[in-house]
């Protein structure tokens, strides 16, 4: 009987400019996202973005190549050039878990994530849920806490930076 090698579980540790959070993935239920948001973090995509949409109790936006700066276009409407299929499945948006963020269309996902903030479970197969927090909670309260202005009052009133995101081996 042979025995299958198992691929090492990883964690992705996001370094803001508020502290650091470490991301624990899913990949039986997501596998597609989960491998590309390790393939964008590999890349150096989010690398020098910011987290461009917080509502307090609800979650925080990043991932939007806009944000670099010096970027030109509207933070929160770029990507890396393609989309992927949505997983949806049945891991609740409860605090602590990243998510896909995406337009009207399922399968309109493509760089952009928000990381809950609050109970958000009406978002539950309809978005794809990839993962959760393992540390940095406080980090994530300290975000949401930010203040907002703009019209729908959920752009941050300072720099929230995503200064890079690294694919790490689990620690266990």
């Amino acid at each position: 009987m042979s025995q299958e090698k198992q691929t090492p579980k990883e964690q992705a540790v996001l370094k803001t400019s508020y502290g650091v959070m470490k991301i624990a993935f899913w990949p039986d239920v997501a596998p597609k996202t989960v491998e590309n948001f390790k393939k964008l973090a590999r890349d150096g995509f989010y690398d020098g973005t910011a987290f461009h949409r917080i509502i307090k109790g609800f979650m925080i936006q990043g991932g939007c190549p806009n944000t670099k700066e010096g970027k030109g276009g509207v933070p929160g409407t770029g990507g890396p050039g393609y989309t992927v299929k949505a997983e949806f499945n049945t891991r609740s948006h409860v605090k602590g878990v990243i998510s896909m963020a995406r337009s009207s269309h399922p399968d309109s996902a493509g760089s952009q994530f928000f990381i809950c903030h609050g109970n958000a479970r009406f978002l539950d197969r309809q978005y794809t849920a990839f993962g959760e927090l393992v540390s940095g909670e406080d980090v994530l309260d300290r975000i949401a806490g930010v203040p907002t202005a703009g019209s729908e009052k959920s752009s941050p009133i300072e720099r929230i930076a995503l200064e890079s995101v690294a694919i790490v081996p689990a620690a266990g």
